[in-house]
């Protein structure tokens, strides 16, 4: 009974330390999770200052976390860390792609490679949702810059052809990134389309009114 007392003293000591790792690094991952998702929100308003503070904020706590779990490397792979790291590069991706900056790599991020190209796939969604924003504002002009960008996105990860234990279900991610696509380009042609008409119109209207003005006389 000793030798399974000792034992049993041991599995407390080391599941407890084990646990409380955990324990300190899952609340961490929720609010990096709110604060990515509060950066993309500032991004869409083009509060890119906030959005910078609200980043910065994330990854000190993403960097928190890798230090809480260092002898824990099967907790920081048990998915919660990997969703985190994802948000985080999906708001990173998203602000430079909105702002045409340099984008960020996986080093600069400290983020995993599988994280980062879904958080990647990700920012397309973000960045058809500004499309349309901008589009519903009238200001087609730079919209078409966002979706090459958008395609190039989709070019890049169907590339990546690797089994989905690799990459985190990237192959999802890609078939949603091809239908973020296709659905923006046709709703930036309908709108092209519409903005032309509408011009027709007014010209025609415009010269209609001189014509009468003129005939008038």
């Amino acid at each position: 009974m000793s030798e399974l007392q000792s034992i049993g003293r041991a599995a407390h000591e080391y599941l407890g330390t084990k646990y409380a790792a955990r324990e300190r690094a899952l609340p961490k991952s929720r609010a990096a999770i709110r604060l990515c998702a509060n950066a993309i929100r500032a991004a869409h308003r083009e509060e890119f200052e906030q959005a910078t503070r609200l980043l910065l904020e994330a990854g000190g706590l993403l960097r928190d976390m890798a230090l809480d779990l260092r002898e824990h490397q099967d907790i920081f792979h048990a998915g919660f860390v990997a969703d985190a790291q994802k948000e985080y590069a999906e708001a990173a991706l998203t602000c430079a792609l909105i702002q045409r900056r340099s984008l960020p790599t996986p080093d600069d991020l400290g983020v995993e490679w599988a994280p980062y190209l879904n958080g990647l796939g990700e920012s397309a969604g973000e960045l058809r949702r500004y499309v349309l924003d901008r589009m519903r504002l009238g200001k087609i002009e730079g919209c078409e810059v966002l979706l090459s960008e958008m395609d190039e996105i989709y070019s890049l990860l169907i590339t990546l052809d690797f089994p989905d234990a690799i990459t985190g279900n990237l192959r999802r991610t890609t078939d949603s990134v091809r239908g973020i696509v296709e659905k923006t380009r046709g709703d930036m042609t309908l709108a092209a389309s519409q903005a032309r008409l509408n011009e027709a119109m007014t010209r025609v209207e415009r010269e209609f009114h001189e014509w009468s003005r003129l005939k008038d006389r």
